[in-house]
């Protein structure tokens, strides 16, 4: 059977969420069967396992809807897409997609490194329903990256193709989770943009309300985003790191108290599971995605609130607390690994793959 992976959502310097669950997933599916990637830019191959590989044009393309023309001559059986807005006019295979979370219906902002066109058309694409019913009921089969996502696909009535869970991981730290039964210092680090539903103002108002501690914001951030976080709560300890290598993003985990997040939405939440591998509990937003991913080892506060957020972080200084919650958090992140989640994949893309074949048996036996 021939497999094609759609790697041309893969970053070219450094992992963002979707472009670590293409690479993180293809590789491990190469190891069950040979795999050919399709890329839109030779840089994206840093990133990539060493596998076969075509050129094709950019998702952002006006030729997109045209692309399988393109992917029919590499003759696949079945053809997977970690997005769910790939081409597929007059594809002559079989196509599974993927939705990764339905945040965009109810925060419209999009990414801003989107080209001003495809940003107009991404916020028109998410005032209706119907654009998204179309393209995935153009599929064979639907992934989602977690059950909380196929929960709101079915509510929305978004497909009628059968929906599977194909979570999402974080990649392995050779050095393992840490061996301590207190944290090594009074940090608290945020992973994630700075997009008004990830609700990082609270975090901040929490910091303020926690002396001793210092709140990492690790990833870039603009000046005036910065300005008006450090005026926001002025007596806050905040350390802003604007953007970091994953071996330094590590560092700073590794030795901090939590790891916190505040979102209102997400899809899934790479940096709980990350934390988790290292021992370093989580203290997260009560929300359907959170209790999912976090379990038992997560400690809950309301979204909004910033002295809830506060209490549960110094609930980690009773005797005992931060142990235990360590401890917990590494048996919860051993459910999320690549490994597992292509071993699925693979046998949903061969299942998809066979009823293409048997459909093409039985017409040539007619």
């Amino acid at each position: 059977m021939r497999i094609v992976f759609d790697c041309r959502y893969t970053r070219f310097d450094q992992h963002d969420g979707i472009s670590r669950y293409t690479a993180g997933l293809v590789t491990e599916l190469a190891k069950l069967h040979p795999v050919t990637m399709l890329i839109s830019d030779h840089r994206q191959l840093a990133l990539l396992p060493s596998l076969p590989w075509q050129l094709v044009s950019p998702p952002t393309s006006i030729r997109e809807p045209f692309l399988a023309l393109t992917v029919n001559r590499l003759r696949p059986d079945v053809v997977y897409s970690p997005m769910q807005t790939m081409g597929s006019w007059g594809r002559k295979y079989r196509l599974i997609l993927t939705v990764h979370d339905l945040i965009y219906y109810r925060n419209r902002t999009p990414p801003r490194d989107l080209p001003a066109p495809i940003r107009a058309i991404w916020r028109l694409y998410h005032l209706s329903w119907w654009p998204q019913r179309m393209l995935l009921n153009r599929s064979d089969a639907v992934v989602s990256v977690s059950e909380t996502t196929k929960k709101l696909i079915a509510e929305h009535r978004l497909t009628t193709r059968p929906v599977t869970v194909i979570y999402n991981a974080a990649d392995a730290v050779a050095s393992g989770p840490v061996q301590r039964t207190t944290p090594e210092t009074a940090r608290l680090v945020y992973m994630g943009s700075y997009m008004p539903y990830k609700n990082v103002d609270t975090l901040v108002r929490a910091a303020a309300a926690l002396p001793g501690y210092e709140l990492h914001l690790m990833s870039r951030v603009s000046d005036s985003e910065r300005e008006r976080l450090t005026l926001l709560a002025p007596q806050a300890s905040l350390v802003f790191h604007n953007g970091v290598s994953d071996e330094d993003y590590v560092e700073v985990l590794r030795s901090a108290t939590a790891l916190v997040t505040a979102s209102l939405d997400e899809g899934f939440g790479i940096p709980l599971v990350e934390a988790m591998g290292l021992g370093i509990p989580i203290v997260v937003s009560d929300i359907p995605i959170f209790r999912e991913i976090g379990g038992d080892a997560a400690l809950f506060f309301p979204a909004e609130d910033p002295q809830r957020l506060a209490d549960a972080v110094l609930t980690l200084e009773k005797p005992g607390e931060w142990s235990e919650r360590s401890r917990r958090s590494v048996a919860q992140a051993s459910s999320f690994t690549w490994k597992a989640s292509a071993a699925r994949l693979f046998e949903l893309l061969i299942s998809v793959g066979e009823s293409k074949t048997e459909i093409q048996s039985a017409k040539v036996s007619r």
